[in-house]
């Protein structure tokens, strides 16, 4: 008779199928919150917000662990701005922090890991240029290019117009650019008139 397995064991079996173990998910296993809290105190599983636990130390399976980490705890939140540049392997920026877009007014819960720099985004415009990806088996929203360098250009205050300047060259140099689509959500995000003359250079 195979041996019944016990509440700690069911917990590590679903950390493992997951990047992020939340603590209704094992309360809805039947599983006591105060294993967790029992595991996480003796090193069995790592704590990275209120509710929220991961497996510790474990090697990045890819390169954008730390995206899917962030975004499977922030509800709606998708991968913008330096952290999209990276994703799509335009420029040279490598960011720090996990760069990711909310709707204004979310609740945006504390991670211990990995850092972020939240950028509140109006709901109006929020959906626009979004892309799904899967990573490590779970679905992680990013802007996409055109989006980002638009977004690029409307927070160029906060980035930096050299990056902006960058990300426009590389992505219409790599042909990963389509100018229209470009100007279609650059309008949009009401930035179109401040690309302007940047584009008229780069199609030369």
């Amino acid at each position: 008779m195979p041996r019944k397995l016990s509440a700690a064991d069911r917990l590590l079996r679903l950390a493992k199928s997951r990047p992020v173990l939340r603590a209704r998910d094992v309360a809805g296993l039947g599983i006591h919150t105060g294993t967790l809290t029992r595991m996480a105190r003796a090193g069995e599983i790592e704590r990275v917000g209120p509710g929220r636990y991961k497996l510790p130390a474990r090697r990045p399976a890819t390169e954008h662990h730390d995206l899917v980490v962030a975004t499977s705890a922030i509800p709606r939140s998708v991968v913008c701005l330096v952290s999209a540049l990276r994703f799509h392997n335009i420029g040279t920026q490598l960011p720090h922090q996990v760069w990711i877009a909310v709707p204004r007014g979310s609740r945006v819960p504390r991670l211990a890991a990995p850092p972020l720099r939240v950028v509140n985004v109006a709901p109006t415009v929020f959906d626009l240029g979004i892309e799904e990806h899967r990573i490590e088996g779970q679905v992680v929203r990013v802007y996409g290019v055109a989006r980002t360098v638009a977004d690029c250009f409307r927070f160029r205050n906060t980035v930096g117009l050299d990056v902006a300047l960058e990300a426009l060259s590389e992505a219409w140099r790599s042909k990963r650019l389509k100018m229209d689509e470009l100007n279609r959500i650059g309008k949009k995000l009401r930035v179109q008139r401040v690309m302007q003359p940047y584009l008229e250079t780069v199609v030369l």
